[in-house]
């Protein structure tokens, strides 16, 4: 039992010195690295040499796209990569060590930063350690939340489409001293923004489409201004309307549909439907509103979907005047219009047989000119005045009333009289013979007078309701033309607007992993 735990005991010594003795080579190897080095130097054997920087960029998280302040936010890794030959040492010399890691404020860096930052913070999130070769070749890879401009195209939101650009560049160093490049890896340049599958975190809003990554040389400057070369990573992102279209487009085409219902309302109820379609109008500013406060406050364009909002109000009004003028119609009366033939034949007889209608006019209705005014009397007038004749003229037959005619006191003679050719020869007649008679002709000539004026009074009344009636239902089919067709068109221009198939145009190269 002594001897085991002896020899335990001699194990556990003989382990522990191994690791001091690798970490003090460590330490002597870092020691022996950094003894006469300065960070503020350039990892170059003559001035006129460059530094090979090359970058690459992971993205793990597109976090959103602020569409108000055209701002991006990413979550990223930042690999730079880079040769310091002061750095380098032979493995043999130092029990094999081959990498080492050192804190990032004590080595040469070539000042990478992000151009385009919105925030004005030009660093990265937390400032990892370096990885050291044996060779001097040199990794750093920082992680960084990144907010970047974005410039926002909102001509066809939310049907939309965006390219925004995150552009590194040396802050101090030109294109003499430092040279940036893509990085390279297995001898192929990775000219794409990497996106780690198990690492990366979908985003609800935006759909990545393109990630092209190019080293750009601007020729307005010269390679001494800091300007001149710059590596950009492209995100080319379509928005996923589905969060619109049910939130916002599919609301206010329902509440919109409402004020072409209310045609089916009668042509009286003015009232009624404009406040159907007052209240549409102010439903539709409230989306108005809505959108207006999601968009960028430019007038370079107008949104896609603020289009819609624009047209579906104007239907609207339109249908609000409209029905202005079909009350205006259906409330005239004979005591402030007068119906042209010309309204009637239009409105009554064409515009009917238009819409698969029967003509809503008598085609036995005559016109007739009394004194310079007009009377208009239906057939159905004319038969009770041939009944009223009839009538009056059946008393002629002497021989059916003879007992009657004596009993009241009539003789052959004042009867024999009576000229009934006609029913104004009759009326003198009876008003020599009988005036009692005649007056009660006369009650019963004003009765009938009066409600032949009533009929006549009325029935404009009615040719006036059913000329609104007619407006309402050539406007109603107007109008769900006008709807329908203008929905269509107008989304229909959204769906065609698809991402290009490659990234940059005149190029066929899409800048993926093959």
């Amino acid at each position: 039992m002594a001897v085991c735990s002896f020899g335990i005991f001699f194990g556990l010594v003989t382990i522990l010195g191994t690791l001091q003795v690798q970490c003090n080579e460590e330490s002597q190897l870092i020691s022996n690295l950094f003894k006469g080095y300065s960070k503020n130097i350039r990892p170059v054997l003559h001035p006129e040499d460059k530094v090979e920087v090359q970058i690459k960029l992971t993205l793990t998280n597109l976090i959103s796209l602020n569409v108000k302040e055209e701002t991006l936010t990413t979550n990223v890794w930042l690999q730079i990569q880079w040769s310091d030959y002061r750095l380098a040492w032979n493995t043999s010399d130092y029990y094999g060590i081959g990498i080492i890691r050192v804190p990032y404020n004590i080595v040469w860096l070539p000042d990478i930063v992000l151009e385009n930052n919105i925030d004005g913070n030009f660093d990265v999130a937390y400032y990892a350690n370096v990885l050291i070769e044996n060779t001097g070749f040199m990794t750093w890879l920082p992680p960084a939340i990144y907010r970047s401009t974005c410039a926002i195209e909102i001509t066809y939101f939310p049907f939309d489409y965006q390219n925004c650009t995150l552009a590194f560049r040396s802050q101090t160093y030109s294109a003499n001293e430092v040279s940036l490049i893509l990085a390279v890896e297995s001898d192929k340049t990775i000219e794409w923004v990497d996106i780690d599958p198990q690492a990366f975190t979908e985003n609800g809003e935006w759909a990545i489409v393109h990630r092209p990554a190019r080293r750009m040389i601007n020729t307005r400057y010269s390679p001494d201004d800091l300007e001149y070369q710059i590596i950009t990573f492209n995100l080319i992102i379509k928005r996923k309307p589905l969060f619109y279209i049910i939130n916002i487009i599919l609301p206010c085409s329902l509440i919109s549909l409402l004020v072409v219902l209310a045609y089916f309302l009668p042509a009286q109820a003015g009232g009624q439907k404009l406040t159907v379609s007052i209240s549409v109008l102010l439903a539709q500013t409230v989306f108005l509103i809505l959108i207006a406060q999601k968009v960028p406050e430019t007038s370079l364009s107008v949104p896609l979907i603020g289009k819609y909002l624009i047209f579906v109000m104007s239907v609207t009004t339109l249908i609000a005047t409209n029905q202005i003028v079909v009350l205006n119609f259906s409330l005239r009366s004979p005591n402030t219009h007068t119906m042209s033939p010309t309204i009637k034949h239009v409105f009554l007889e064409m515009v009917p047989r238009f819409l698969g209608m029967s003509p809503l006019i008598d085609d036995n209705e005559v016109t007739a000119e009394v004194n310079g005014l007009r009377e208009r009397h239906r057939s159905s007038f004319g038969l009770m005045q041939r009944a009223e004749e009839y009538v009056l003229k059946q008393p002629r037959s002497e021989m059916m009333f003879d007992k009657q005619r004596e009993k009241h006191g009539l003789t052959r003679s004042i009867v024999d009289a009576i000229d009934v050719s006609s029913t104004a020869n009759l009326y003198k007649s009876l008003g020599q013979a009988a005036p009692e008679i005649k007056q009660c002709v006369d009650a019963c000539n004003f009765i009938a007078e009066s409600t032949r004026q009533q009929n006549n009074f009325g029935s404009e009344i009615e040719s006036w309701v059913l000329i609104g009636k007619m407006i309402d239902k050539v406007c109603f089919w107007a109008a769900i033309l006008l709807f329908i067709i203008g929905t269509v068109w107008i989304f229909l221009t959204g769906h065609f607007n698809q991402a290009p198939e490659f990234p940059f145009p005149g190029e066929n190269k899409k800048y993926l992993p093959s």
